[in-house]
């Protein structure tokens, strides 16, 4: 949609997810400080813990995967995804999907069916541009989408008072954005790494990528049969096995590159997180640090790096950041390990690591916000749509 021929807000997926992801993550930290410490009361539907989790997971990732596959689905394609009006309206009920607990007088079921409805409508929009497509896995994608609707319906229940599932809903969620975490890492980045960094050659082992697939799926199906202790060893090899694929990826030349590193710093915080995870699972440290590594670190710190990078590649810009993002990079990664570390190595400082780390938080997406909102707004700079 263009409006003047000066703004295409609606021209491709990426842009108007990209920009209420972007506007969403400072946001919601704001909110959540905000209930945290009493000076603004939760909405009633999900309660105070309950949106946090809800609302990062379901709201937050889910705005940036939109706006991805929206964008990634027409590249590997060659086909057109939702734009203009369809996208528009697409925008508008993830939004919807945000504000209505908020809003008085709205019955409970009209919130769930709202929420519960965009991850569907935005898993058929992409069938259109996959079908017929002689590249099957990209089939997954629509698959994925589905079963984190069956992950927001679990959480769902629970704020309905149907049934104590929401705990289960948020660990499908977070395993389902691991797999889909997985899925793209091993498809862009070893070519990230090559096309940018002179001389590198990043190896693909075939035995860790197999390795990778097993250990994925048994620990998403461990995961929903609550098989703990075999969890905690799938997590722990499955954690070892990115270690390694992140290793053979690496060239330290990624280091010049900030809109490079920032994606291989995510991808370090999604290994650990799984390490971290398994010794959680066995009973040996809380499970809240192993959460928050994967949610903050490999989540928030990868898809502050992919906003960055898509954002400049498809609207016509040479792939260099701003250069304050490279302080936003910086700061997303030193949010999670304060987020991560510090209430381990000083639980005493509990409140002072939370308004530390959210604060690292809210200043490097608003930064995002400031250097990309007329970027995601305006034409291609070379003419080109999209």
């Amino acid at each position: 949609m263009t409006v003047s021929g000066k703004w295409q807000p609606f021209a491709l997926g990426f842009r108007p997810f990209f920009l209420l992801g972007g506007l969403a993550a400072p946001v919601l930290i704001l909110i959540w400080l905000a209930t945290w410490h009493g000076e603004l009361a939760a909405g009633d539907y999900y309660g105070r813990i309950g949106w946090h989790a809800h609302e990062m997971l379901f709201g937050y990732t889910v705005a940036i995967v939109a706006g991805f596959l929206l964008t990634a689905v027409r590249n590997w394609t060659g086909r057109p995804t939702p734009s203009g009006p369809p996208l528009a309206l697409l925008a508008a009920l993830w939004l919807a999907g945000r504000l209505l607990p908020w809003l008085p007088g709205i019955p409970p079921v009209v919130v769930a069916v709202v929420d519960l409805a965009f991850l569907p409508v935005l898993a058929f929009s992409l069938l259109p541009a996959l079908r017929g497509v002689e590249n099957r896995v990209n089939y997954i994608l629509p698959v994925i989408l589905l079963l984190m609707a069956v992950a927001n319906g679990l959480m769902h229940l629970e704020a309905l008072a149907l049934a104590q599932t929401g705990r289960l809903g948020m660990q499908f969620m977070m395993d389902l954005v691991l797999v889909l975490l997985l899925l793209i890492a091993g498809r862009v980045m070893p070519f990230f790494i090559r096309v940018a960094v002179a001389g590198a050659e990043p190896l693909t082992r075939s035995w860790v990528e197999k390795g990778t697939l097993a250990f994925t799926l048994l620990l998403v199906l461990l995961h929903l049969v609550d098989a703990t202790p075999l969890a905690a060893v799938a997590a722990l090899v499955l954690g070892g096995l990115q270690a390694i694929r992140l290793a053979g990826w690496y060239h330290r030349g990624v280091w010049r590159i900030p809109i490079l590193w920032v994606l291989v710093t995510g991808y370090a915080w999604l290994a650990l997180s799984l390490l971290l995870r398994g010794i959680a699972e066995l009973g040996w440290m809380p499970l809240s640090p192993a959460e928050h590594a994967f949610t903050v670190g490999a989540i928030g710190v990868t898809t502050l790096g992919m906003m960055a990078r898509v954002t400049l590649g498809h609207t016509g810009r040479p792939m260099l950041p701003p250069k304050a993002m490279t302080i936003a990079f910086v700061l997303a990664n030193f949010s999670a390990l304060l987020r991560v570390a510090g209430p381990v190595l000083w639980p005493a400082g509990y409140v002072f690591w939370i308004l530390l780390a959210g604060a690292g938080w809210i200043v490097a997406f608003a930064i995002f916000v400031y250097h990309y909102t007329l970027m995601l707004l305006r034409p291609r700079v070379d003419g080109r749509p999209g």
